[in-house]
């Protein structure tokens, strides 16, 4: 396959900025079929040839990372090497955001409306019941933050029981997140309004995406162990430990960004 030679998982780390480009083309490659095979149900086909493209590598990097837990004993150096790969799998994901946000934005309302019907379904729905209880910031926080950890847990099991499973989850949020962009760009007025805008659901979205690609290579990495090593194995219990890491440090990750989405994202702009 042509797209899933674009890029090796090992040159993919050492220059992870490349990935925003691919994730950006695989975007827009998915939207493309789309609205030009299968136009009535295009949101939901281009988010599957989006993720679908980006499968191949995001596979390759799992397998690499589980590789470097039976060759590096040293828990400091192998979350080290496990932050090239999140930066990797953060760039991919910034890409999918960009292709979303994008071209909701130049497309023709007709053909926005169709490309991303699923997304500005689920956005109307999430944000009329935060609306109403905008002052019980207390409540919101508990609210986000439990449904936060429900998409963490859907991400470690779908990496678990597929490999690369967590990529749908994170492709979906990508899209969402482009439109939720694209929208309040179009909202606010002035110069400012597109950093304006990115500010508003970066700043919290990212740290989130991060956690959930922590959560989805911690899966991954124990579903190829499985596969590959004895259970019982020091090189298993080993990999394990390195998983348990990955997933505490998500759930930390998920609260900072809670507070972050609650408390400090709705002052901007």
């Amino acid at each position: 396959m042509v797209l899933e030679n674009l890029l090796s998982p090992v040159n993919g780390e050492k220059a992870p900025w490349k990935l925003f480009f691919i994730g950006f083309l695989y975007s827009t490659l998915g939207l493309l079929v789309g609205l030009f095979l299968f136009r009535e149900y295009a949101s939901l086909i281009a988010l599957f040839f989006t993720t679908f493209a980006a499968v191949p590598t995001m596979y390759a990097v799992i397998k690499l990372e589980e590789k470097k837990d039976t060759e590096i004993a040293q828990e400091s150096v192998l979350l080290k090497e496990h932050g090239r790969a999140l930066a990797l799998f953060t760039f991919l994901f910034l890409g999918f955001v960009a292709g979303s946000t994008i071209w909701h934005l130049v497309l023709p309302e007709a053909l926005a409306r169709d490309a991303f019907s699923v997304q500005e379904s689920t956005l109307m729905k999430l944000n009329s019941p935060l609306t109403g209880h905008a002052i019980d910031l207390a409540g919101t926080f508990v609210s986000i933050l439990f449904n936060n950890i429900k998409v963490l847990l859907f991400c470690l099991l779908f990496a678990f029981l597929y490999g690369f499973g967590a990529i749908f989850v994170l492709g979906w949020n990508a899209s969402l997140i482009g439109v939720a962009i694209s929208d309040a760009i179009k909202s606010y007025a002035g110069a400012l309004a597109i950093p304006a805008a990115l500010s508003r659901y970066l700043l919290h979205g990212v740290p989130e995406m991060i956690a959930y690609f922590m959560a989805g290579l911690a899966g991954g990495i124990i579903s190829v162990a499985v596969i590959n090593h004895d259970m019982k194995s020091e090189k298993f219990k080993r990999i394990l430990l390195d998983s348990v890491d990955l997933g505490v440090g998500a759930l930390v990750i998920l609260v900072v960004a809670a507070l972050l989405e609650v408390f400090v994202s709705p002052l901007v702009g």
